[in-house]
Order: structure tokens, then C-alpha cells, then sequence
């Protein structure tokens, strides 16, 4: 992104003036800054949509907008930063090389943490996720856009899986038959997922689909929760979707790059914690099937993240980057050991 695109941007969302422009966090997806307009003193959040993750920058403005209304407009304590406008009304703006830019309203005096350092802050974490869902339990789930169709949809990624195996070069099948043999035995988790689709007692809910500590914002001096951020994967999804992965990304003792195979387990407290804290959080819009079934949770995310892996690998990586050859196959045997430990921490 060129310093004329940027200032273009900024421009349209912070006004004329004395604009200062900072790169902002270090996401992976977008481009974001930080701008602050020294004649007025508005400060934004300034992002450029990555148009090859998003194909419709659109839909997430559209999400957002209909969230933070809903909020305002039930005087929800919790809240999110305003969205901001440009120039023409628009909470969307297109510059003249087809870059999208979106922008929200700066909070200051926060900051988001990179990992949850012990289980009181995965507690935190996990009630935090929760408690949003819950205020936005009156929301028609089903108006919001789906900004990635399938992506939790589990019966899916398992047919990506199989037709994965049917082309797969004949090597890369080969290095992967023990993993496809392992996952083919848990296809009950399928079934499982196309019985509560199929249910009433599992709706549709709100949640965010990004749930990690990086994503919400802390008061930098109480150190209390602000509220939750990038929101860009808000849409419909079943109970299982936010608390799943933090249990995969946190209840582990490695992350999902690890070859330290003996190192990879799940820790009981942290486990312990990012369950209590969701079940608090949700409070009492959990039907008595989805609570029963709690547990499910972090099982068919780790399931559900193996098969990408693997299939990713059959399919010669090219979704998830890489940076050695067979790290798509050593990820896939990673969360599939994680999947063993988990099973056999909840049998015990």
C-alpha cells in the first residue's frame, strides 16, 4: 500500500488537516493504522480490507453496523467502537486502485494482549466471548451476512477432506494414510454435527468466529475488559464455534506449529477455566442440550482443524502458508494428538 493510498484513506474517514498516520498491531489479514487529526483531534482505527480473504468487504460493514446499532440502541454495556463514516456517508470507501478502507472510532488508553499467560486470563477470555453472544441473543442471528459460507460447518470440511483424497498426488497420500485413517475413524463427529444442524435445540447464535486475547480491547489502567474487536468473522454459527477454539488454541500446551510431539497435551486447569468462563458469560440463553453437550465443543474444532490441515496438504498447501514442505501434515498430526489428549482427558 502506497503513502498516497494511505493518506487518501485517512483523508476521506478523519478529515482534512494535519493528519498523523502510524501502522497499527501486527494483523496478518489487513493494513491498519492509526490516524489522528491534530487540528480537530479525531483519531481512528484506518484498516484496507484484504479483498483476497474477504471477497465481499461489504458484508462485514454490514455486519458491523447492524451489531453496534443493536447494541446502542439496547443500551447494552457492552459495546464496540463506532463505525466512522467518509466523507460520502459511506462506511465503505473504494479508492481510485480498487482498495476498500473501512474505519471505526479510536478507543484510547486500551491495549489487547498477544496470549492469555495463565488460566485466570483464559477465563477471562472465554466469559468475555460469551458475554457477548449473550447481548446480542435478541439479534436475529440469521440477519447477519456469512462472511465465510461453510467455515465452521463441519460436514463441509469433512467432504473437502474426502475429495481432497481423491486427487491427491499419489506421494503426498502416501506420507498422509496413517492421519486419513485416524480422522476417517472419527467421522461420528460428522454425524453428531448433522444431528444438532437438524435440531431446533442447537440455533443459530451470534458469534464471533476469532476468539483470542489479541481480540479484545483492555482498559490499560483497570486492566478490565472494553470490549471485543476485529470483528470482520461475526456471523451465524452453532454454540460449539467461539468456546471450541480457544479450548484448541489455549488448553494446549503447544500451539498448532509444534513437531514436539511429546510435548503436545492439554492442561487441565486452563481447560477448566475456558469452560467456567464461557458457561458464566452465557448465561442462562444456553438451551439444556447445548449446555449438556459443552464438551463438544473443543473436540469437533480440533477435529475440524485437522481435516483443513490434511486437507490442505493432499491438496499441495495452498491455503495455509508454509514454510518447510510437509508443515500442513506435521500440523495435521499435531492437532490430531491434541484430538487423543483431549478425548482421553474427558474419559477420565
Amino acid at each position: 500500500m502506497n503513502k498516497v493510498s494511505i493518506e487518501k484513506a485517512a483523508q476521506q474517514f478523519a478529515g482534512d488537516g494535519n493528519l498523523i498516520i502510524h501502522n497499527l498491531g501486527n494483523g496478518l489479514i489487513h493494513q491498519t493504522f492509526q490516524v489522528t487529526n491534530a487540528d480537530t483531534q479525531k483519531k481512528i482505527v484506518l484498516q484496507a480490507i484484504n479483498k483476497n480473504v474477504f471477497k465481499n468487504p461489504g458484508d462485514i460493514l454490514f455486519n458491523y453496523e447492524l451489531v453496534y446499532n443493536f447494541l446502542v440502541e439496547r443500551g447494552s454495556e457492552i459495546t464496540i467502537p463506532a463505525p466512522a463514516h467518509s466523507k460520502s456517508n459511506q462506511l465503505l470507501w473504494i479508492d481510485e486502485d480498487d482498495n476498500y478502507w473501512r474505519a471505526t472510532a479510536f478507543v484510547a488508553n486500551s491495549f489487547s494482549p498477544d496470549i492469555a499467560s495463565d488460566e485466570e486470563a483464559a477465563y477471562t477470555v472465554a466469559k468475555s466471548f460469551a458475554n457477548f453472544t449473550r447481548s446480542l441473543s435478541g439479534l436475529n442471528a440469521n440477519k447477519l451476512k456469512s462472511i465465510i459460507p461453510g467455515f465452521h460447518n463441519l460436514s463441509f470440511r469433512y467432504n473437502q477432506f474426502e475429495d481432497a483424497i481423491a486427487t491427491a498426488p499419489l506421494d503426498r497420500l502416501l506420507k498422509a494414510t496413517h492421519v486419513i485413517a485416524e480422522l476417517r475413524q472419527r467421522k461420528h463427529f460428522v454425524g453428531w454435527y448433522e444431528m444438532i444442524s437438524a435440531s431446533p435445540d442447537y440455533p443459530d447464535r451470534v458469534m464471533h468466529h476469532d476468539c483470542k486475547i489479541s481480540n479484545i480491547l483492555f482498559d490499560s489502567d483497570s486492566g478490565k475488559v472494553i470490549c471485543p474487536v476485529d470483528l470482520d468473522t461475526l456471523m451465524p454459527g452453532k454454540f460449539f464455534s467461539d468456546l471450541g477454539d480457544m479450548i484448541r488454541s489455549m488448553a494446549c500446551t503447544v500451539d498448532e506449529n509444534s513437531n514436539k510431539w511429546e510435548e503436545i497435551d492439554i492442561r487441565p486447569a486452563f481447560y477448566k477455566n475456558i469452560v467456567k468462563g464461557y458457561l458464566e458469560g452465557i448465561g442462562d440463553i444456553f438451551s439444556k442440550q447445548e449446555k449438556n453437550d459443552i464438551n463438544y465443543a473443543g473436540l469437533i474444532m480440533i477435529y475440524m482443524q485437522s481435516l483443513r490441515f490434511v486437507s490442505d496438504f493432499l491438496n499441495n498447501d495452498i491455503y495455509y502458508k508454509i514454510s518447510y514442505p510437509e508443515q500442513n501434515l506435521n500440523r495435521t498430526l499435531n492437532q490430531l494428538i491434541l484430538l487423543e489428549k483431549l478425548e482421553a482427558f474427558l474419559n477420565t
